[in-house]
Order: structure tokens, then C-alpha cells, then sequence
């Protein structure tokens, strides 16, 4: 595949890697494991990765055919990575050849930005990717996610939510409460969220104790160019568990995506979870892939 090398950083790197992920999506409706809505979401929370060049390739139309992003979560604002991530991606007719080449290319770039050693989220079906990567002497430190995914005609009915609990969406309430996820991890998180092209207030969903405390929260992504809903993330508070206020949230939000045009609906979770796998299957979710962390040097 003849395509040239150009660097994109900030909201234009964000613009670009959303459009890239969406053509990956229309041309294949079930290759790859990241959907346009979780890079998003990722930039919920400021990372020093955000001012870095990230590595695209276009083809001669200008439109990006495939990319090698880093992304830093030593900040441990993820419990799944513990170091710099790369995100290798690229369209479906690339040969073995430049999948290969995009892995190396995009270890040598974050090499030459100090990054000594990175993750690799890794499919367990993707025997290309895993090879290569072991032969530069990367290790498999464990399962990543699973992923699943809801068709729209099998969606779950609306569950009832408990007594002394309501449902709002941030359109109801950012004019009188501050946004149910800031914190010192993500304390501009409705600012950033704005800036992304697929968030919507009336998808950010909440639950309010009787006295507006939160006491859970599912934000929803809607992708209109390739009908894809996606869930990241979702929370229920220590005190309020075992409540089905999660199941509330997610068969609110699962109504509300199909309503909104959603035909195929993802959802990732940790294997070790014990909760989050049996909840997401008894709605209807089907594991699709589990993923493998593997992590290694960069030279």
C-alpha cells in the first residue's frame, strides 16, 4: 500500500484518528477492536501524549489509511494499562507487509520520543501482530478485554429503578450540579468531552440519590457514520451497589442508542470482573474477542 507519513497532535490528531477508525468500521463491520467513541473517550483526561506528533499514514486522496498511536496512562487512570500504550490501526486491504511496517514504524517513533516501553492491546485471534511482537521479545502479560456487542433487535426492556433513585441525563443537569465524573483525575471532564465530535449531554446518563448525590453513571456513544453504539464507562458507587441501578442505566441507555440509530451496540470488560461479565450477558451482550496484554521494548 503506497501511503505517505504525516504527523497530526491535539484535536486535529483527535479528528484524524476518529475519521480513520470510521472508515476502518464502514469498510468492515467487525474488524479491529477499538471503535472511534473509546479514543474519545480517552481524552476525557489530560495526558502528556496530547501535545505529542502521533504517526499517520494517508493516501494520495489525503484520506488516513492507518496510524501507530501512543497514548499515556501512567497517570493510572486505568486499572488495565500500566504503561504507554500503542494503538496500532489500519484499513482492511493492507498487506501482512504493512501491518508489519506500521508495528515497527510506530515502536521506532515512540523510541525516538523516550518511551522505552509500551503496551499492546492485542487481539488473541491476530497471529500477525502477536508474532512480531514476540519476536522483538514482548510478553503476553495477561488477558486485556472481552469484548461484546448487542444486536438493536435484541435490546433488553427498561428495568425498574429502585425506590428514592432518578435518572437524568447531563441536558437536565449541567445547569444546577457539576458533572457526575470531575475529580482530580479528570477535572475538566465536561469541557473535554465537548471538545470530542460524538459526545452527547443526553446520552450522559446518571442516577441521583434523594439528596443528588451520584450514585452511578453510563456515558453512551452514538457514531452516526458507521451506527455503532459503544458504553465507556460505567460506574456504580461503593454504597449504592447491588441496586440494579447499573442495569438501569444500561437498559435506559441501550433504548435511547437504538432510538438514536445505534444497530449493533460494543461493550468491553475485564475477564477477572466478577460482575461485569454475568451483567452485560444477561442483557443480551455476546463476546465477540478477548484482547491480550503484551508489552515490551521499544528498541
Amino acid at each position: 500500500m503506497d501511503a505517505r507519513e504525516e504527523f497530526r497532535q491535539g484535536l486535529e490528531y483527535l479528528a484524524t484518528v476518529t475519521t480513520l477508525l470510521q472508515r476502518i468500521r464502514v469498510d468492515h463491520p467487525t474488524e479491529g477492536h477499538y471503535e472511534a467513541a473509546e479514543l474519545q473517550w480517552f481524552w476525557s483526561i489530560p495526558r502528556s501524549t496530547d501535545t505529542l506528533d502521533q504517526l499517520f499514514w494517508f493516501d494520495d486522496a489525503g484520506e488516513p489509511v492507518a496510524a501507530a498511536i501512543l497514548a499515556d496512562f501512567g497517570n493510572k487512570t486505568s486499572a488495565l494499562y500500566t504503561a504507554p500504550v500503542m494503538i496500532p490501526m489500519v484499513m482492511n486491504s493492507a498487506t501482512d507487509e504493512f501491518r508489519t511496517h506500521i508495528l515497527e514504524r510506530g515502536l521506532a517513533h515512540a523510541a525516538a520520543h523516550g518511551i522505552e516501553s509500551v503496551e499492546l492491546e492485542v487481539d488473541q485471534a491476530d497471529e500477525l501482530t502477536r508474532s512480531t511482537l514476540l519476536a522483538r521479545g514482548f510478553e503476553v502479560q495477561g488477558e486485556g478485554l472481552t469484548l461484546c456487542a448487542l444486536v438493536a433487535d435484541q435490546r433488553p426492556e427498561i428495568t425498574p429503578l429502585a425506590e428514592g433513585y432518578r435518572l437524568l441525563s447531563r441536558s437536565e443537569t449541567a445547569s444546577d450540579l457539576p458533572h457526575h465524573m470531575a475529580d482530580e483525575r479528570r477535572p475538566d471532564v465536561e469541557e473535554r468531552l465537548r471538545q470530542t465530535s460524538l459526545y452527547r449531554p443526553d446520552l450522559d446518563l446518571v442516577v441521583l440519590d434523594a439528596h443528588n448525590n451520584t450514585a452511578g453513571y453510563v456515558l453512551f456513544w452514538y457514531d452516526p457514520v458507521t451506527t455503532m453504539g459503544v458504553v465507556e464507562p460505567v460506574r456504580t458507587e461503593d454504597e449504592h451497589q447491588k441496586r440494579g441501578i447499573a442495569r438501569h442505566l444500561l437498559t435506559t441507555g441501550i433504548t435511547r442508542l437504538v432510538t438514536a440509530g445505534a444497530t449493533i451496540i460494543d461493550v468491553g470488560y475485564e475477564p477477572e470482573n466478577p460482575a461485569s461479565g454475568p451483567l452485560y450477558r444477561s442483557l443480551g451482550f455476546k463476546p465477540q474477542l478477548t484482547t491480550d496484554m503484551i508489552s515490551g521494548p521499544t528498541t
